[in-house]
């Protein structure tokens, strides 16, 4: 039974850790809204901590990349600062207003293979979208705690109980006995 209690401290001890971690980490940034635009745009910097250094770090990326073209899912957009036009998911022209002076403005190209996958607003998309679902995960494993913490109460009464069971203890009295009346005897 011991084992069964130890067991379940660690697993409760360990959900609370990640629960904990999940938050911390996805704690900064999110999308900024666009003027006259029904979504949003995502920039790298907005983030911040681990979750953004592992995508941002040319071997995770390399592998996250790879998985959203294997995926035939368009990465991303170009920045609405860049100025381009809208021709389809995947294509975007040029357009006649201001070029930004972001870097992801020259990353674009319109070849599928390339995209924006270099650029750090396809990066920052991936963060956001990674920071739905950890929290998500995170709500989901506060239910499980929740359960858990219920189960290990549970376990711990029955376990005390049949410990006092075992010591031939009755239900219900104390472990200690008076050994000399409260009464002052003469």
């Amino acid at each position: 039974m011991w084992l069964y209690l130890f067991a379940m401290f660690f697993v409760i001890a360990t959900l609370i850790g990640f629960v904990v971690f999940a938050y911390v980490v996805t704690d900064k940034g999110s999308g900024r809204a666009v003027q006259n635009r029904v979504y949003l745009d995502y920039y790298l910097e907005d983030y911040s901590g681990w979750l953004e250094e592992r995508v941002k770090s040319d071997s995770y990326w390399g592998k996250i990349s790879s998985c959203i073209r294997d995926s035939k899912s368009g990465c991303c957009k170009p920045p609405s600062e860049c100025g381009f036009v809208y021709v389809n998911e995947t294509t975007w022209n040029p357009g006649g207003g201001l070029m930004g002076n972001l870097m992801d403005c020259t990353r674009w190209s319109n070849d599928q293979e390339q995209l924006c996958y270099s650029c750090d607003s396809c990066k920052a998309g991936v963060v956001a979208s990674l920071k739905k679902s950890w929290r998500k995960v995170s709500i989901i494993n506060i239910v499980v705690l929740i359960i858990l913490v219920i189960v290990y109460v549970i376990g711990l009464a029955a376990f005390r109980n049949n410990k006092r069971m075992d010591n031939d203890e009755p239900f219900g009295m104390g472990r200690m006995t008076k050994a000399q009346p409260s009464v002052i005897q003469f």
